[in-house]
């Protein structure tokens, strides 16, 4: 519940810092006073988007902020999960706004995101305003009422995760289906595709091995002439560099004896002959294998001019590519041909978790319709008090196609006439109907969900009288279950039941028109009651009539 509230420069408030209690408590003020503007605050509290517009004109920043008590609530693993100190008894929420349009948010002094900061709100605060009777014309609203009073949590996050692997093999077996029909319909394609690359043999470094015997043999004139020159100059007879570096390292070694530094020069000259003799031999043998075949050129040729016609029409620069291509088509036609296989498996996969989804969405079913009971009774409990004797809700939960939240249509119909036929709420209810059934339901949802607050924007919309009185009753038995209820209103039926009692209040100072929030003592209680009941000129009858409403 929110202990303490503090605004700061926000449109226009200059500062308001006041305290709020458990229980039931109203606030009045006068159409305009500013309880929106309270009531906006808060909702920027709960992660509400902000506008830089909202803050007070003249003002650099706008600061708002509540402490909470948790200390009924389990929530200490919102604050572990996030890394966040937790502390059950003052937890600090703050929203800041900057005229430069900047929005920070803390809890308890840790910067959080405007994400983490409405997950927090969703679980401390619901505000109810007039607005929210719409999602009476909502079926998923209708359909969450259900679940919050099932208590079918763990059934419907079992389901939802069947469905979603469901929804999943579904997709894959649709896109199966359509690969195995196209690619079908390419078969004789494909499969002329892969023949044609099988048939040519190919392997990997083949065109540079061809393209380099090519280069060769269309110089083998020019390799053969410089081998031919290369030979005569190393091995020709007399002249030759072997013959000659040999008749040298013998001269050389002959006066070895005599002058010993020949001897060194010698062994140099051995080991040149070695190594030219050695390049003799193989420039030899290079000549003899030489030999221009133009036959076997164009056997060369042709190879390098099927290789160089399949790369350019599978659009590829290598022989590698083209062989992960031939894989690739080796592959795609045996995927078509264990095709049925793949398909009868997936397909029976899909039937299993539809089975399981269906199975799983029987039991929501299940939940749900005896959910649905235990909402009519308490409904038509709550209803009769509220003016409507003869009234009829009845919760229907018709049987539609698996979705994500099970198979029930859920739709909430109502009478508030024996003679009227029931149809949905939203089409047949008036203002104040529609207003007393949520009010009736949020009675029933809190005590299952237990937040901490909840907020009644002027839920007493068409309603006046005793009917009003009865609804600030429930409100108050509300409030008795370890839980903060605030309503704003204007009727003083339901304002004098409230165990605190606070006023908006707008005045023009010289700085410009401010609104302010204060806490009603019990006198103050009567005038604004009294006046709540006769206008302006409070006379002694409303007077009395004020303190007869506040029990006095």
């Amino acid at each position: 519940m929110i202990k303490q509230l503090y605004i700061k420069n926000f449109t226009l408030i200059d500062e308001l810092d006041i305290d709020l209690y458990r229980g039931f408590s109203v606030i009045t003020g006068e159409t305009g006073a500013g309880k929106s503007i309270v009531l906006g605050a808060i909702g920027l509290l709960l992660g509400q988007r902000a506008d830089s517009k909202a803050i007070k004109s003249g003002a650099d920043k706008c600061v708002i902020e509540a402490h909470f008590d948790l200390s009924n609530y389990a929530m200490k693993a919102f604050f572990e999960e996030n890394e966040i100190e937790f502390d059950a008894e003052d937890t600090i929420v703050r929203r800041e706004l900057t005229s430069a349009g900047k929005s920070r948010a803390f809890i308890n002094d840790t910067p959080v995101s405007l994400s983490m900061l409405k997950e927090l709100g969703e679980q401390l605060v619901d505000v109810h305003s007039q607005h929210q009777n719409l999602l009476l014309q909502k079926q998923d609203f209708q359909l969450n009422v259900v679940d919050i009073i099932a208590n079918d949590q763990k059934e419907l996050t079992a389901y939802q995760q069947t469905f979603s692997q469901l929804s999943t093999l579904n997709s894959q077996l649709l896109q199966l289906k359509d690969d195995i029909e196209r690619n079908r319909q390419n078969l004789d394609f494909l499969q002329f595709q892969y023949e044609e690359l099988e048939n040519a043999k190919l392997t990997e470094g083949e065109q540079e091995e061809l393209e380099q015997q090519s280069e060769t043999m269309e110089h083998a004139e020019d390799i053969k002439t410089a081998l031919y020159e290369t030979d005569n100059a190393l091995a020709a007879d007399e002249i030759g560099a072997v013959g000659r570096v040999r008749t040298a390292f013998h001269t050389m070694n002959s006066i070895s004896q005599v002058m010993p530094n020949s001897a060194e020069l010698a062994e140099r000259l051995d080991s040149c002959y070695i190594e030219l003799k050695d390049i003799a031999d193989e420039v030899d043998r290079m000549l003899e294998q030489t030999d221009f075949d133009p036959s076997e050129l164009d056997k060369i040729n042709a190879r390098l001019d099927r290789i160089y016609e399949l790369e350019k029409k599978y659009h590829v620069d290598t022989i590698g590519e083209l062989i992960i291509r031939r894989d690739e088509l080796e592959q795609q036609l045996a995927s078509i041909e264990n095709s049925d296989e793949a398909l009868a498996e997936l397909t029976a996969q899909c039937q299993q978790l539809t089975a399981k989804s269906q199975k799983q969405a029987n039991e929501l079913t299940k939940l749900r319709q005896q959910a649905a009971k235990k909402i009519e009774e308490h409904l038509r409990q709550r209803l009769v008090p509220l003016g409507m004797p003869n009234v009829r809700f009845e919760v229907h939960v018709d049987k539609g196609e698996l979705n994500k939240n099970g198979q029930d249509l859920v739709s909430f119909l109502f009478s508030a006439n024996t003679s009227t036929p029931l149809q949905p709420v939203a089409q047949v209810a008036s203002g104040g109907e529609i207003a007393r059934v949520m009010l009736s339901l949020k009675a029933m949802i809190s005590g299952a969900v237990k937040l901490p607050t909840i907020i009644f924007d002027e839920i007493d919309t068409g309603v006046s009288g005793k009917i009003a009185e009865k609804m600030a009753e429930m409100m108050q038995e509300m409030g008795r279950q370890e839980r903060q209820v605030i309503s704003i209103t204007h009727l003083p039926q339901i304002a004098a039941l409230g165990s605190h009692h606070y006023r908006v209040s707008k005045e023009e100072t010289p700085q410009g028109t401010t609104s302010r929030m204060e806490e009603l003592s019990q006198q103050q209680r009567i005038s604004e009651i009294a006046q709540m009941l006769s206008g302006s000129d409070v006379s002694e009858a409303a007077i009395a009539n004020a303190k007869q409403l506040l029990k006095i």
